[in-house]
């Protein structure tokens, strides 16, 4: 990845992507590396880039709205902490998911809904119970339903190559539409009981958004966040019961103004990004014209940024192909720890996240090595957020007991010598 997007990469001049094995035109000069600094990767050029510009005159007949077109990912503005945050759990799914913070209007339910177009095919399953092949070469049979362990002997397939989607939960979802249920509709109509997957089960392999997750009842929230840990949940109605996957990145959103999430709620969330409405007048009027242009011609304006949205996509699989490889160095290991310790943060989630990440930053660079320079880069999204001041004070006054514990024992000893 790290060298090869000079020879790659198409010169994004708002022509068709050129076909596979097609030799492509080198980088323009806005995304072209500098010789005086090391080579980075595409994706990281293009979260700092600002270009594109020429989508503001492209023309293109106005075909109508009756399918789901999101805003490009590749076509926000700014906003390169709260991209690369987003980028770094699709490549590495560790690192615990992404709580964006902030006021309305700044992009984040945008952002969360142009990234699923940045994400390769994913094998799912065509089960009302989410079986899948493993799950027969692991257990036999007794793995997956009898309708499909029927099928499977047949040598039939039970999975199916669908695009990655984005699940969006309804603020109003019950618990039962999150984890699942008994089907009312079949209960009634045919007079047998069947469980009915759930929001989780549906979002396994894909992206969970939860949109002002702080707003959520507490028991739903602490059914995703247990769901998304273990990357599996069991639902039990009565004497049925029924084990699905649920593998999936968890994107939450909220706005502070609207009340604050409980501190274990807040710790399971592993990288935290505080977005801001950007400050650079030119930016927010480019906002103003894309979003102008998205409104008036969706389909225009997504196909002018598919070079950039192909180019993203390739180095996603790529760092996805590199990541096992990559490798924390020392002197990163011990920056980190260092660092955990002094800003007096307990949860192990912290270093577990930051570590990840750095990873996960590394491998979209290209290199198999995490440096010092990785550390510093997630630092910020990985351990805002984590410090506690009633835990430190609380810890400061057990301390204290305990030193007077042990010297009224000294005292007590001396006396009965």
């Amino acid at each position: 990845m790290e060298g090869n997007w000079d020879e790659a990469a198409e010169d994004m001049s708002g022509e068709d992507a050129p076909e596979q094995g097609e030799k492509r035109q080198p980088l323009p000069a806005h995304l072209a590396v500098d010789d005086d600094r090391p080579p980075t990767s595409m994706l990281m050029r293009l979260l700092a880039s600002r270009s594109a510009k020429r989508i503001l005159e492209k023309p293109g007949p106005d075909l109508g709205l009756a399918e789901h077109l999101p805003y490009p990912f590749m076509a926000l503005v700014g906003q390169v902490e709260m991209r690369m945050a987003l980028l770094l759990a699709v490549i590495n799914p560790n690192v615990g998911g992404v709580l964006l913070i902030g006021p309305r209007g700044t992009g984040k339910t945008t952002a969360a809904r142009g990234l699923s177009s940045l994400l390769p095919y994913v094998e799912t399953s065509t089960c009302v119970y989410g079986c899948m092949p493993e799950d027969y070469e692991a257990e036999g049979p007794d793995g997956v339903c009898d309708e499909c362990a029927a099928k499977l002997e047949a040598g039939e397939s039970i999975t199916r190559l669908e695009p990655v989607r984005l699940i969006e939960l309804p603020l109003n979802a019950r618990l039962e539409d999150v984890v699942g249920g008994i089907n009312e509709r079949i209960a009634l109509q045919q007079n047998r009981v069947r469980l009915e997957r759930g929001i989780l089960s549906r979002a396994d392999r894909n992206l969970l958004y939860v949109d002002e997750v702080n707003l959520l009842a507490d028991e739903i929230i602490d059914a995703i966040l247990d769901a998304a840990a273990q990357g599996r949940y069991t639902v039990r109605r009565g004497p049925m019961a029924a084990t699905y996957r649920s593998r999936f990145v968890l994107i939450g959103s909220m706005n502070p103004e609207e009340g604050s999430l409980r501190p274990q709620i807040l710790d399971r969330f592993g990288l935290r990004v505080m977005v801001k409405g950007l400050t650079d007048p030119q930016e927010r009027v480019e906002v103003y014209e894309r979003v102008c242009r998205f409104r008036k011609n969706p389909r225009a304006f997504i196909r002018a940024f598919e070079d950039e949205t192909y180019l993203a996509r390739e180095d996603i699989m790529t760092a996805r192909d590199l990541l096992p490889t990559v490798r924390l160095s020392e002197e990163a290991r011990d920056l980190g720890l260092r660092l955990v310790q002094e800003m007096s943060i307990h949860s192990h989630r912290a270093e577990f996240t930051l570590f990840e990440a750095a990873r996960a930053y590394a491998a979209a660079d290209g290199r198999a090595e995490v440096t010092v320079q990785d550390v510093r880069a997630v630092a910020p999204m990985s351990l805002r957020m984590r410090r506690s001041q009633f835990i430190e004070e609380f810890v400061k006054l057990q301390q204290t007991e305990d030193q007077q514990i042990t010297s009224l024992l000294d005292r007590l000893e001396k006396e009965q010598a």
